[in-house]
């Protein structure tokens, strides 16, 4: 392939959508050159198609349209995990996007040690080689757990397992985390049960708009960390707590009473010092990590732990972009980032469009938006 993507969600279906417009051919089994989407699921939707069926469109923090087509306006009381994998469903139909499904990215390495040498994928069904390759797998399959000492005997779950507040009717919950997951949950589940919320540090509130210069000042915090190297943190860490209406429902129903952040767990709940509060189960909302193990062999962390990047391009390796990671992890983000990974991508491999004069091997431009592709998506992967 001239550019392999790996994921499918909004980050990986933009930056699909922009490959195509540009001239990269469509994968076509057998047929050399050109662009792929590979994806784990075995159904669109990404991380959406996994969320909690309680969470409604109404309290999503929202989702930007992707490329060219906009989301059409849904049920408020829809879930999510319907609402949006039917979007993205629709949206690699329309555009003919080359997805292939289900396939796992296990490895990425280089071919040989030439800067310029092409890149080896290895899946659970077989390999690919690729010219450069754009990193799109977000972060829900990490779920991140902190450790404290002690035992609980309970229930306990982080947010990526939460199935809605039902199996917690008329029992005592334990909340942890301070971003919007937590509010989702405490928002819920007060509503049948007894909640405590406990927060490593104290919550932060946005009361004012999100201009578009708040925006720009959040990212550019959340970039500045990336473009150093150091672990990112989501772009929503920065942002605060705004209004929304999972927090005016946790509010009205007093779930919003913090506590700091316990000390240990025991085996009826946790304790701070001598205090002990027993409880029926912990929810820990506490976030999630990138997912960009199968990278490992490329050698792209810098040593502040993170992977250093510029613009999406990874500083130590041009051939390789991030796309849905750091400054880029909101659904607006991960639409400019994949643009912005594609233009880059042309300079360093060629423009298609116009005879790639890179050195590429991408075999035409593509079709007008929409238009079929003959062979696809039904599509098998080739060991190469």
């Amino acid at each position: 392939m001239d550019v392999l993507v790996v994921g499918a969600g909004q980050a990986g279906l933009s930056a699909a959508y922009h490959l195509r417009r540009r001239g990269f051919a469509p994968y076509r089994a057998g047929v050399d050159g050109g662009f792929v989407v590979l994806d784990a699921d075995t159904a669109p939707g990404g991380a959406w198609a996994h969320r909690s069926p309680s969470l409604r469109m109404a309290t999503v923090h929202g989702v930007h349209d992707l490329p060219d087509e906009e989301l059409p306006p849904p049920d408020p009381e829809a879930p999510a995990r319907e609402v949006v994998p039917e979007y993205f469903a629709a949206y690699e139909a329309r555009h003919a996007l080359p997805v292939v499904r289900p396939v796992t990215v296990r490895a990425v390495r280089a071919e040989s040690e030439r800067p310029d040498s092409p890149l080896l994928v290895e899946t659970d069904r077989g390999n690919w080689s690729t010219r450069a390759l754009i990193n799109a797998t977000g972060t829900w399959t990490r779920p991140f757990l902190p450790h404290y000492p002690g035992h609980f005997a309970g229930r306990q779950l982080h947010y990526a397992e939460y199935r809605g507040p039902e199996e917690f009717a008329g029992k005592r919950v334990l909340v942890v985390g301070g971003g919007a997951s937590a509010i989702q949950v405490l928002s819920e589940v007060a509503a049948v049960g007894e909640t405590v919320w406990v927060t490593r540090s104290e919550p932060v509130y946005h009361d004012g708009p999100f201009t578009p210069e708040y925006g720009r000042s959040v990212v550019a915090k959340v970039e500045e960390r990336v473009r150093q190297g150091l672990p990112v943190r989501s772009v929503v860490s920065v942002t605060g707590l705004g209004p929304s209406v999972a927090l005016r429902r946790a509010e009205a129903l007093g779930a919003l009473r913090r506590r700091p952040m316990f000390d240990r767990l025991t085996e009826r709940g946790v304790a701070w010092g001598e205090e002990e509060l027993a409880v029926d189960a912990i929810v820990w909302a506490t976030g999630f990590r990138p997912e960009v193990g199968h990278l490992a062999p490329l050698g792209l962390r810098s040593p502040g732990g993170g992977i250093a990047l510029t613009g999406t391009r990874a500083t130590a390796d041009p051939r390789v972009h991030l796309v849905g990671y750091g400054p880029s992890a909101s659904t607006v983000g991960a639409n400019r980032a994949g643009r912005a990974a594609v233009n880059d991508l042309v300079k360093l491999l060629g423009d298609p469009a116009s005879g790639n004069p890179a050195g590429g091997s991408s075999t035409g431009g593509s079709p007008a938006s929409g238009s079929p592709v003959p062979g696809s998506p039904v599509m098998e992967p080739v060991a190469v």
